[in-house]
């Protein structure tokens, strides 16, 4: 019996260990679910005759040693700091390992060993990274093989409340980490169009959206990711005139977002001195101008151009932003006091069910024709256990894995899903689950 070790027992992981747990009698599998919180991994194990769980903390050398010293295969959902502690433990016990997290400047430092170990380091086999990856190298290199030249590559997901759930101003829910989508965008985006290269700021970056109309869901916005480029290497298009990625949402909420960027409530370099007493509605009041005679209201309005329209106005009023209630968070950062009241207002409701969603579109050449192909998919979440995150972070993670214990993956060092023998059999299952693409082709010119 063959023993596949998952370390982390989180949220995202429900889809996973289900889907293996599901798997592992017919392949003679024992599925091992280690976490710190032991209670939280024998919840998730479910009492299934071919699982396990067992106390697991990384940091613990001696029994973290002996714990992947037992598995065949490892599976990381550790926080992505310390998925490096993973892979070094790994390649020097030769266990391959399998995550959804990105491949960082850590982990690739580690390709040599890993070949050596003659062991993959399975990185990106999520949703974004992951899916995102597979779904668009299945079009490339169709393209490619037909004979085509692609001349653009623009790509956006986006994580939200499923449309029979949005119910709030802003039309939008945390459905994933809330910090991520506080500090979101911060540094410099930087893309290419017709090739030229260009860079957005942070301060302007919610200023600069693109519009699109994704399958029957209706308008979306599109704010740009932090690096685009770098996907022109993963993708074999290092010539490519045009990549663009980025990251959907309802339209309006970059307008109104754009407040919190201006303003600085979204900075997480500085500690606000008393913020345990501070009010919500002092907190606002910390970055605009001492004029103790004028309202809070007024004097963001003036400050901020985009908070004088109604819309946006409301969106923030909404959110209790002018409130006097106290913040009651000791040494807080700008953002951690944004984050805490979002994750009161923004939060899912017992019912409420998610939604994954995600478009490419490919502009090529072929002959003398100018096309384009749109690929689009959306799924939603079943219910606060199995959600659209979970099982679109899961689900390709899974079957990964069993691609691997059953032999047909055998690339070794850090290796990334953008390979055909990875990406063709976990596409071809995920339709299985609702997961996938519809494809339309367009005439260009």
């Amino acid at each position: 019996m063959k023993n596949i070790l998952i370390l982390g027992a989180g949220l995202s992981t429900n889809s996973l260990i289900t889907y293996l747990l599901e798997n592992a009698v017919e392949n003679d599998w024992h599925i091992t679910v280690g976490d710190i919180n032991e209670q939280m991994a024998k919840r998730k194990v479910n009492g299934h005759p071919n699982g396990s769980a067992e106390v697991f903390d990384i940091n613990d050398d001696m029994e973290s040693w002996r714990t992947i010293a037992k598995a065949d295969v490892v599976i990381s959902m550790l926080p992505a700091r310390m998925h490096h502690l993973v892979a070094e433990k790994c390649i020097d016990l030769r266990k391959p390992m399998l995550t959804a997290s990105y491949a960082t400047d850590e982990i690739k430092a580690l390709e040599e060993k890993a070949v050596k170990a003659n062991i993959p380091i399975m990185m990106e086999l999520g949703v974004d990274p992951g899916i995102d990856h597979m779904s668009a190298m299945n079009v490339i290199n169709r393209i490619k093989k037909e004979g085509g030249e692609l001349n653009s590559f623009y790509s956006f997901t986006g994580g939200l409340v499923a449309p029979e759930y949005d119910n709030n101003p802003w039309n939008y829910k945390f459905t994933w980490n809330p910090r991520n989508v506080v500090v979101a965008g911060s540094g410099v985006s930087l893309f290419i169009h017709n090739g030229r290269y260009k860079y957005i700021p942070y301060h302007r970056l919610f200023d600069r959206t693109l519009t699109r109309k994704i399958l029957n869901y209706g308008e979306f916005e599109v704010y740009a990711n932090r690096d685009s480029l770098k996907y022109r290497e993963i993708y074999s298009l290092l010539d490519i005139p045009s990549m663009f990625r980025g990251t959907i949402r309802r339209p309006g909420f970059s307008k109104a977002w754009n407040v919190f960027v201006r303003l600085g409530c979204t900075e997480d370099g500085f500690t606000l001195e008393d913020s345990e007493n501070m009010t919500y509605r002092e907190f606002i009041n910390a970055f605009l101008k001492y004029e103790p005679n004028v309202p809070v209201e007024i004097k963001l309005q003036e400050y901020c151009q985009n908070a004088s329209d109604p819309v946006v106005f409301e969106k923030l009023k909404w959110l209790g932003i002018f409130d006097d209630r106290k913040i009651g968070l000791k040494n807080a950062t700008p953002a951690q006091i944004l984050q805490k009241l979002l994750e009161e207002k923004w939060k899912m409701d017992p019912q409420d069910k998610d939604m994954i969603i995600m478009q490419h579109e490919f502009k090529y050449t072929i002959g003398n024709e100018d096309k384009m192909i749109v690929s689009a998919m959306a799924t939603e979440g079943k219910n606060q256990e199995e959600t659209a995150m979970a099982m679109t972070v899961g689900l390709p993670l899974g079957i990964a894995t069993k691609l691997l214990m059953s032999g047909k993956i055998n690339h070794k060092g850090v290796v990334l899903p953008i390979h055909e023998d990875i990406y063709k059999p976990v596409l071809e299952e995920l339709e299985t689950f609702g997961i996938s693409f519809e494809e339309k082709e367009y005439m260009l010119g």
